[in-house]
């Protein structure tokens, strides 16, 4: 159920990717006042925890978002019992800084949902979904025409070939994924880091870096034009 009509103040779940993007987007659309982003970076890599972003990167883009950032430091390895210890620390301080709600740019993975719905049970903050169950293919297409801009960071190449990595998410993409393969990457296909679009003030700009094979996943380290520094992944 989509309840962001009912909310005041909310935290969203930002990955950096194209996903979180659009649901900023959304629920501003809906005149949701959205009071900061909340993005877990792993410690040791500093960097968005799966999708392999630089940190500085996802402080560009919350700044070109116009809204605060919070990171939130996993250790590395990371156990659940350490994922949701800091998450707890995290609706605690969101609920003392008048939140009320906290949003996910999930589509269809019903267990994920479930998984956000029982740890925020309880806390006092609402769970909501602004683009549950929206059809996936045209959800991509949507975006893309709305000038949304976003690289591929990571793919899983148990489930489309390695060669998608570094690529833009566009028409062309979509065309060329295999059958089976969710146009949105929803099923863990594939993660993008978002560098434009109307949830921006201005894009980012970017270019593909280093390669790095972690075994099922590869990763292309995504870089700032105007800057280098030295690869961490």
């Amino acid at each position: 159920m989509n309840r962001a009509s009912r909310v005041n103040k909310v935290l969203l779940a930002w990955s950096s990717g194209k996903d979180s993007a659009w649901t900023l987007h959304v629920l501003r659309q809906q005149g949701v006042h959205v009071g900061a982003v909340l993005t877990t970076i792993n410690e040791s890599k500093n960097r968005v925890a799966m999708h392999g972003v630089r940190r500085a990167l996802l402080e560009a883009q919350a700044e070109a978002a116009g809204v605060p950032l919070w990171k939130i430091p996993l250790p590395w390895p990371c156990t659940n019992d350490d994922y949701e210890s800091r998450m707890a620390e995290a609706c605690r301080r969101a609920l003392g800084e008048g939140f009320d709600s906290v949003a996910f740019g999930d589509l269809f993975l019903r267990d994920v949902r479930e998984y956000r719905e029982r740890q925020l049970a309880g806390t006092g903050l609402t769970p909501i979904f602004p683009i549950w169950e929206s059809p996936t293919d045209r959800l991509a297409r949507d975006m893309i025409a709305a000038g949304v801009r976003a690289r591929i960071t990571c793919v899983d190449k148990q489930a489309i070939d390695a060669a998608f990595a570094g690529r833009e998410f566009d028409h062309r993409l979509l065309a060329d994924l295999p059958p089976g393969a969710d146009p949105c990457g929803e099923k863990g296909e594939f993660h993008t880091f978002a560098y434009a679009g109307p949830m921006f003030r201005a894009p980012l700009a970017i270019e593909s870096g280093e390669f790095h094979d972690a075994g099922r996943f590869l990763y292309v380290d995504i870089l700032p034009t105007n800057g280098s520094c030295a690869s961490s992944l």
